[in-house]
């Protein structure tokens, strides 16, 4: 995870100098919105950076369930950056739409698009690597927009050729407030799962009933109820309840308990497993959430 944060912030380091001259050169709104995407991928990264380090921390005394959160308020963040940068570029490219002006130099433009695409990809497929290694929140969105980012050059190359060699000046604002539509819809995924994961919203209900099923597949389990479950960056945590005969001792429940709960960790690795044993037949008041 930290090796993704240091690609991350190497690639966007590289490609604003690279975006910040083929700007300078040719002019182009959309030129300026790739550069201005890239700024903010930069800091979106640094901030990603440290918070990757703070959540890779292990539980301390005043931290019981660890620092994975840290990985949702860098989310936040990242959504924040993404969404100011979006809005500031519809305005430049509405001012271009109404005062139009040719891009020149649009091969220089287009050189630097394609080998931010090139540079773009390579960084996204190795944060998907680490992200199917490790469950990361933030890595999955930072690399969200940085998948935006390969649109979003394809779409400047659009831009640059259809202005700057078929004279259509629209083109280049056109194009832009496209770009902009489609960060926003980035920056809306990457609030959204971040948000869900600071409000501790329960896994996705087939993943519940994966749950339930593997929790009553031993033979002495009744039932079971009150399951409760969250995610905090790498981490998850279960909760529930299981009902047991009332007339088996208390070191035969402990044992079925430690039974579902090995099941639960094969099928679950990275989650935290809790097990409270009831005796199944007495009436207790518990929520019940479907």
């Amino acid at each position: 995870m930290r090796q993704a944060t240091y690609a991350s912030v190497a690639v966007a380091g590289t490609l604003i100098v690279a975006k910040g001259a083929a700007w300078a050169i040719t002019d182009s709104v959309a030129m300026l919105s790739a550069l201005i995407d890239s700024l903010l991928d930069a800091l979106a990264s640094i901030i990603n950076l440290f918070a990757v380090r703070h959540a890779l921390q292990p539980a301390d005394r005043e931290h019981r369930f660890g620092h994975g959160k840290a990985e949702s308020l860098a989310g936040l963040g990242q959504a924040a950056f993404i969404t100011g940068s979006a809005v500031f570029l519809i305005f430049e490219a509405l001012q271009r739409l109404a005062r139009p002006v040719a891009v020149e130099h649009g091969g220089v433009g287009i050189a630097v698009s394609v080998y931010a695409i090139i540079a773009t990809l390579g960084l996204v497929l190795y944060q998907s690597y680490v992200v199917r290694r490790t469950k990361s929140v933030a890595i999955a969105a930072d690399s969200l927009h940085y998948k935006s980012d390969l649109a979003l050059n394809a779409s400047v190359i659009a831009a640059l050729v259809l202005s700057g060699t078929f004279g259509f000046a629209y083109a280049d604002p056109v194009f832009a407030i496209g770009i902009a539509a489609f960060v926003l819809f980035s920056a809306w995924q990457i609030f959204k799962r971040s948000y869900d994961e600071l409000m501790d919203r329960e896994f996705p209900q087939e993943v519940r009933q994966k749950i339930r099923e593997i929790a009553t597949a031993p033979a002495e389990v009744i039932d079971m109820h009150d399951l409760r479950t969250r995610s905090s960056g790498r981490d998850s945590f279960i909760q529930l309840h299981l009902e047991l005969p009332s007339d088996i001792s208390l070191m035969e429940a402990h044992r079925i308990a430690d039974d579902v709960e090995l099941r639960l960790r094969d099928a679950f690795p990275e989650a935290e497993v809790i097990i409270h044993q009831d005796p199944a037949g007495v009436e207790e008041d518990h929520p019940v959430f479907h």
